[in-house]
């Protein structure tokens, strides 16, 4: 079972949603790298549970823990360890799910696959994985920095209600991180109708990358596009990954599709990026734009139908703490993913050619 992600800058998630820890081992942070847990925190509080009343009311501080690779607050080259404790997981909630498999989980795969499965929330294929991720993310997001560029998720859609403005300030204002107030506050009351209803919602979240240098990316199955897909998808609940103009380039034609060149500045930029930043597989240095298609929450406390680990015909219904909407908090996430691919590729440029990096014409 893989939990490994990266090529030079890799990282290892462990731990199970209901075990007794989280945590991500980091190897190819470079050296000298400034690092806080202060700033570590600042990221995994967006994605805990318990934060808002759109989401599960589990009560998890996610503290981090820096058990290695850091001293004095500066990377020293080693493999960073980043722990937090699982405190409040109540596994008697799952104790009705040992021999069935919930619609829409990944029970009945994993228990096909490994004869064995964690039915506690779902062991590894819970959404708790993903603490590792944004951890990581965190330090991801530092190394970008240190380019010139920055990224930003936020929400974009939810149960059909899409953001029609954009304030990035707005996106930590409200309770489902979109950068449209009047949107935010209709996907916010569509979030505690369908809670009401026992039922959950899926929706969009958009993330765009910023001051991306030029020829990140490595033809021909590492393009920017395929590890941007699968960092996506490999978060539970995505459904579907667009970049750029994503499915409508498929009702375009060519002629409005192409993004035409020109120089600013002494440098090679396009006119319109449907492209979302890249050109075969290569960053353009244009804005990389990803959306993400998640899923609604597949545990709903309705009855629904199923199988038992003997094949017998039953029914279910899902208890425990879940969020009517994973969206929001699918937000940091999704932009920890990007931050931990660009960073990945932005280590493995510096090998591409001996020159140095684009510079324009000169």
């Amino acid at each position: 079972m893989t939990s490994t992600f990266g090529r030079l800058f890799r990282i290892t998630t462990w731990g199970e949603s209901h075990g007794p820890a989280l945590g991500v081992v980091i190897e190819g942070c470079p050296a000298g790298l400034p690092i806080t847990a202060a700033e570590i925190q600042h990221e995994l509080d967006r994605r805990r549970v318990g934060q808002s009343k759109v989401t599960s009311p589990r009560n998890e501080r996610d503290q981090v823990q820096i058990l290695s690779g850091v001293f004095e607050d500066v990377a020293t080259g080693a493999p960073i360890c980043l722990i937090t404790y699982n405190a409040d997981a109540d596994s008697s909630k799952y104790d009705n799910l040992r021999s069935v498999f919930r619609p829409g989980h990944a029970d009945f795969t994993y228990w096909a696959k490994y004869g064995h499965r964690d039915h506690r929330g779902g062991g590894r294929s819970s959404a708790r994985e993903t603490w590792g991720r944004v951890a990581a993310g965190a330090i991801a997001h530092k190394i970008l920095a240190t380019a010139g560029c920055s990224v930003l998720a936020y929400t974009r859609e939810i149960g059909g209600i899409a953001m029609e403005t954009f304030d990035a300030d707005e996106i930590e204002r409200n309770l489902v991180r979109c950068p449209d107030p009047v949107a935010a506050q209709r996907m916010t009351e569509a979030i505690l109708a369908v809670k009401e209803e026992k039922d959950s919602l899926g929706g969009v979240v958009e993330i765009v990358a910023t001051g991306v240098p030029v020829g990140l990316g490595e033809p021909t199955f590492e393009k920017l596009d395929a590890l941007i897909g699968q960092a996506m998808l490999s978060i539970p609940a995505t459904k579907g990954v667009e970049i750029g103009g994503g499915f409508a380039a498929a009702r375009s034609r060519g002629s409005a599709n192409n993004d035409t060149f020109e120089i600013v500045d002494g440098r090679v930029r396009t006119r319109t990026n449907s492209a979302g930043g890249s050109l075969g597989g290569i960053s353009s240095g244009e804005d990389v734009v990803v959306r993400v298609a998640i899923k609604p929450t597949s545990s709903i406390e309705r009855v629904q139908a199923t199988v038992d680990t003997e094949g017998n015909p039953t029914s279910i219904v899902v208890e425990g703490r879940h969020d009517p909407s994973v969206v929001p908090r699918a937000v940091p996430v999704c932009g920890a993913m990007l931050a931990l691919t660009l960073a990945d590729l932005l280590l493995v440029n510096r090998a591409s050619r001996l020159s140095g990096s684009y510079q324009g014409f000169a």
